[in-house]
Order: C-alpha cells, then sequence, then structure tokens
C-alpha cells in the first residue's frame, strides 16, 4: 500500500517515529547507576525539560496564537481557556499545592496518552473503517495505560511533577498486564496477517510507544529513564507535527499566506526551535526564581528576584505559571483534527 506519510518518508521517520526508538535504545545503553538516580544531573535537565518538554508547549502558539487563520477561527477558544484554566488552577490551589499538581499531572497524562492515540488515527486515516479499528485503540491505549497502572501499584522513585502528585492505588496491575500483551500480540498478529496491506508508520507508532512507556515507567526506576523517554518520545514529534501542519496548511487569507511563507520553510526550522526554547528557557527561569530555586546556576542574571512564599500569592503565581501547560493540554483537544492532515 502507499505509506501514508503526513509530510515525507525521510521527515516523519526522523522526527515523529525515530525519536521513541531512539532515546529507548540510548537509555538501555547508559550504565545502570545512571539510570538509578532519583534525581536527573543539572545538565540533562536542560536538555531535557527546557529544551524538549517545556518547548513543545510553546510550539502550540505556532498552530495557535501565532496563526492569523487560527486566532480567527478560534478566538473564543484562545480567550476562554487560559481564563478558565488560571481560574480553576487558583481554586485547585487554594485547596492545597498537591490538590494542584495533582489535578495537573492526571490532565498533562491524559495529554501524553491522547497524543499517541492521535498519531495511530493520522496514520490510519486511509484505511478503510472496520471493527479493526477498536483492536488498534485498545492497543495504543494499554501500551500506554499498562505502564501507568503499573507506576500506581507499585510507586516508582520518580514523579510527573512533584512527589506524591500520582496517588497511591492498588490496582489490578497484574490483570492488566495480561491484558496489555494479550491486546498487544493479537495487534500485531492481525498485521502481519495483513502485510500486504503493511501500514508502516502506524506500527511503528504503536511498537515505539509500547517500547518507550514500558522502559521509562516498568523496566527502570530512575529519574533519568523517565524523563528521557517521556519527553523526547512526546515533545520531538508533537514540535514536528506542529511545523508539518503549519507547511502543508493552505491559506485563508493574505495575512495567513504570508505568515506560513516567512515562518515554515525548511531554512527557518533554526528559528522555529529557536522561539519555542528560549520562551522556555524564559519560562523555567521565572518558576526558578520565584517558587523552585533548584536550577539557579543557570540563571545567575535572576539572582536578584525575591522568592515568593506567601501561600495567598503562590495560589495566585503558581497556577499563572503553569498556564503555558495547562493551556497547552486544554487547547491541544480542540485544534487537533485528522481531516486537516490530510496527506498528498
Amino acid at each position: 500500500m502507499r505509506q501514508p506519510w503526513l509530510y515525507s518518508r525521510f521527515a516523519d521517520s526522523l522526527f515523529i517515529l525515530a525519536p521513541a526508538f531512539a532515546i529507548t535504545l540510548l537509555v538501555e545503553l547508559l550504565p545502570e547507576a545512571w539510570l538509578e538516580h532519583q534525581k536527573i544531573d543539572a545538565w540533562a535537565w536542560l536538555l531535557l525539560v527546557v529544551g524538549v518538554d517545556v518547548a513543545h508547549v510553546y510550539s502550540t502558539l505556532w498552530r495557535t496564537y501565532f496563526d492569523p487563520d487560527a486566532v480567527r477561527r478560534y478566538r473564543s477558544l484562545l480567550i476562554g481557556i487560559p481564563v478558565g484554566c488560571w481560574l480553576g488552577g487558583v481554586l485547585l490551589y487554594s485547596a492545597g499545592p498537591l490538590v494542584f499538581w495533582r489535578v495537573l499531572a492526571y490532565i498533562a497524562v491524559w495529554h501524553f496518552i491522547r497524543q499517541q492515540y492521535g498519531f495511530l488515527r493520522l496514520y490510519s486515516r486511509r484505511e478503510p473503517v472496520t471493527a479493526w479499528r477498536y483492536l488498534d485503540a485498545a492497543a495504543i491505549y494499554l501500551a500506554t495505560l499498562y505502564p501507568l497502572v503499573y507506576w500506581h501499584a507499585h510507586g516508582r522513585s520518580f514523579q510527573w511533577f512533584v512527589k506524591g502528585d500520582f496517588v497511591d492505588a492498588a490496582l489490578p496491575e497484574l490483570a492488566v498486564f495480561w491484558l496489555w500483551a494479550l491486546v498487544l500480540t493479537a495487534y500485531f498478529v492481525k498485521e502481519l496477517l495483513s502485510f500486504r496491506q503493511w501500514n508502516l508508520p502506524k506500527n511503528l507508532v504503536m511498537l515505539g510507544t509500547a517500547l518507550s512507556w514500558y522502559c521509562g515507567i516498568v523496566r527502570h526506576d530512575g529519574d533519568l529513564a523517565f524523563t528521557a523517554t517521556n519527553v523526547v518520545a512526546h515533545g520531538v514529534p508533537y514540535m514536528a507535527l506542529v511545523w508539518i501542519h503549519q507547511r502543508r496548511q493552505k491559506p485563508a487569507s493574505e495575512a495567513h499566506s504570508a505568515f506560513l511563507q516567512r515562518w515554515f520553510r525548511p531554512s527557518l526550522l533554526p528559528v522555529y526551535a529557536g522561539v519555542l526554547i528560549a520562551l522556555a528557557y524564559f519560562e523555567e527561569g521565572i518558576w526558578d526564581a520565584l517558587v523552585w530555586r533548584d536550577h539557579s546556576m543557570f540563571y545567575a542574571w535572576l539572582a536578584w528576584v525575591p522568592r515568593v512564599e506567601e501561600k495567598a500569592l503562590l495560589a495566585v503565581l503558581v497556577p499563572l505559571l503553569a498556564l503555558p501547560q495547562a493551556t497547552h493540554y486544554v487547547l491541544d483537544g480542540f485544534i487537533w483534527k485528522v481531516r486537516e492532515m490530510r496527506a498528498s
């Protein structure tokens, strides 16, 4: 069959499909002593958290607030969602910092899961609609949900945002494991039996998701392994998807045409990525100066800023600083449509 690439075989393979495999292989090759650390090295934090995780959050800007056509189409969402997220965040933080971080963590987890399902749908868009689609959906969801069930049932030495943000729960991990194994086996058997209609990118999404989530959460119990597999396999493909979508967009107006032609040329990829990294670096600097104070070595220029410790002020400030993430998680559920990603 003709493979359903979103942009091209090379670009899709390098930026969307390969990251999950590459980072999983890298983690498996690292010395075990590195993988057991409960906190990642400062330079690894700068590369992975700032350079990929936080940066990918800001790629949504190119798809929404920076895009004249998106502003016209989604004006009410682009105004209402940030306001709602901030007000909701203030209420949650007022009920307790852990309440806020716990809710945000589970929203983030759902966002990460849905991205993998979204990529599966994008690469399945040319396949006939049959009952097998339910098996595909069950397989991609279990590829992500089983490691999370394992995490809840056994506990891990790392956390999503802050210590204790995942609840301790006696979940039926063994039963979910056998369901995970059965469904994934059934999926790959089904795909092998239909080899003449082999959908390469869809199957690579499935395999990469299963490997990276299992490796980062179940196989290893260290912050480096989790952070690396978590953010690289999620953040790099997301940034690539935004660029591909904007690159392939048909302009809706002269302003939109000028925007696409100006920013989404291959020669300006460093500018695209550079803007994201600069915004991420600045955001994390504000976090470090006002709240965390754990990576001040990278933010000497903000040493004069006083740390905020007053609880009432933090209840307003923390949800405000987390607004880019919260808006990204919620808004992402509205802006992506399979029909908008049709490939030629």
